[in-house]
């Protein structure tokens, strides 16, 4: 079974946005990954409503929409908006989680949760049944290009673990550092999904690198 690629907008050229897109519509990523960063949950600013609006118009792909802020559910609408497939949201940044996993699905979107990197598995047991994805991060939120930390693969396996026992449905998705050698490891530890930004928006040919990484 092929992996789910998810190409991270974070990477691609803003000079030059429309063209990358044009890329991915053609390529064989499954998702378009677009990190929403406010300056305050995360040390970095990304992208506002006008430039995600532009992204929803032209990109034939699902979006998978990652919101590294502080209160989320602020923009339920926003991300409803956009027609996006997933709505991903931080349980460091979330009190009520379960009544925001409820309300992003009765909006009929895909109720993802993301795990930073020192957050551990274990306090997804309650809720793990109920989610549709599960974000781990494998660097530090706020920064594209960050390098790769390795104890996500055990962490995938612990996931994976605590998937199979509780019988979810949740995909295990990874972001951060991905690339054809980390890549082919989080697969084999069980990872469904890979968000993969420098990997491919950096590569001379992309859509070769999007191909090789959804055959890991």
């Amino acid at each position: 079974m092929s992996k789910i690629v998810s190409p991270s907008l974070l990477s691609a050229n803003f000079g030059n946005l429309q063209k990358d897109l044009e890329m991915i519509n053609r390529s064989e990523a499954d998702w378009l990954h677009i990190d929403v960063m406010d300056g305050v949950f995360v040390p970095n600013i990304s992208f506002g409503p006008p430039v995600l609006k532009y992204v929803a118009q032209l990109c034939t792909k699902p979006l998978d929409v990652h919101l590294m802020v502080v209160n989320p559910m602020n923009y339920l609408d926003a991300v409803k908006a956009l027609n996006a497939r997933i709505m991903n949201i931080h349980y460091e940044a979330c009190t009520h989680l379960h009544r925001a996993v409820t309300q992003i699905k009765d909006a009929g979107m895909m109720a993802g949760v993301t795990l930073n990197p020192s957050t551990p598995v274990c306090m997804l047991k309650d809720i793990i049944e109920e989610l549709d994805l599960v974000l781990l991060m494998s660097v530090n939120p706020g920064f594209g290009g960050q390098k790769f930390i390795p104890h996500t693969v055990e962490k995938v396996r612990e996931l994976r673990e605590l998937i199979d026992a509780t019988g979810s449905k949740a995909v295990i998705e990874v972001d951060g550092g991905v690339n054809a050698s980390t890549g082919a490891l989080l697969a084999r530890a069980g990872a469904d999904a890979l968000v993969a930004g420098n990997a491919v928006f950096g590569a001379e040919n992309p859509e070769a690198v999007i191909s090789a990484l959804r055959a890991l």
